[in-house]
């Protein structure tokens, strides 16, 4: 592993000495001591990894409801939008909506 893969204040091996991540090219010995740590060395991690995101359930949406919603949104942005930006309001639309298939 390499140093600018892991955390700042995360312990690792290398040479046979203990660190701890202080900065980006930098440790600190647990002897004591800052030391800089060439992008190319090889580390050895030894605290465990943290806990990855695990994504929730994902929401479903009903299709019919979304679009119902997005026509009702269309239906007052139409009326608001003077004559010159309709053509471009309605392009958009269009992107929109293929953009869903």
């Amino acid at each position: 592993m390499k140093l600018e893969h892991l955390a700042i204040g995360a312990r690792f091996e290398s040479q046979g000495k203990v660190f701890v991540k202080t900065g980006p090219l930098t440790a600190a010995s647990e002897s004591g001591g800052q030391q800089m740590i060439p992008r190319y060395a090889v580390l050895r991690p030894l605290d465990p990894p943290p806990p990855e995101d695990k994504p929730g359930p994902r929401r479903k949406l009903d299709e019919a409801k979304v679009r119902a919603a997005f026509d009702e949104f269309y239906r007052t942005c139409f009326r608001i939008t003077d004559d010159f930006s309709r053509p471009e309001l309605e392009a958009a639309k269009q992107r929109f909506l293929a953009a869903l298939k």
